[in-house]
């Protein structure tokens, strides 16, 4: 039986291929979900969200509880500002990689604080698009070990 995997997104990541391409590679939004959904094949079903508003971002992870196995979530920059979002991962209780682009270790200071990784089952970061497909293989592989 496939997993069912919200794939969320945070703000600013409309803009991929175009936004600071330097830090966050040429692959727009749409190109890493597709080669996600290439990717999961008959594993997983997935559903895509991005907001740019933290509220829409909380309802979408709620949402999830009713329908999703797991959460492949880059949260943008609301991942270290964002306690509202850290404690709906933590209430709704489902399995939530967290997700970025750039190795936010290797940049500015205030990016090294995430509010939400004590609540996630684990972090993959800096790996470009590939972090995005890092994240949902191992969170396929943490969802069959259940």
């Amino acid at each position: 039986m496939a997993h069912r995997i919200l794939i969320l997104n945070g703000p600013n990541l409309n803009l991929l291929g175009s936004r600071e391409p330097e830090v966050y590679g040429t692959d727009t939004l749409a190109d890493i979900v597709d080669r996600l959904a290439e990717s999961a094949g008959d594993r997983a079903e997935l559903r895509h969200i991005q907001s740019n508003n933290e509220g829409e971002l909380i309802e979408a992870i709620h949402d999830a509880r009713n329908w999703a196995a797991g959460i492949v979530f880059n949260p943008g920059a609301f991942t270290h500002t964002s306690i509202a979002l850290r404690d709906a991962v933590s209430g709704v209780e489902l399995p939530v990689v967290e997700t970025h682009l750039s190795n936010v270790h290797a940049r500015e200071e205030f990016r090294h604080k995430s509010f939400l990784t004590a609540v996630c089952v684990g972090v993959v970061a800096g790996f470009g698009a590939s972090s995005y497909t890092l994240a949902l293989e191992a969170l396929i592989g943490h969802l069959d070990s259940l």
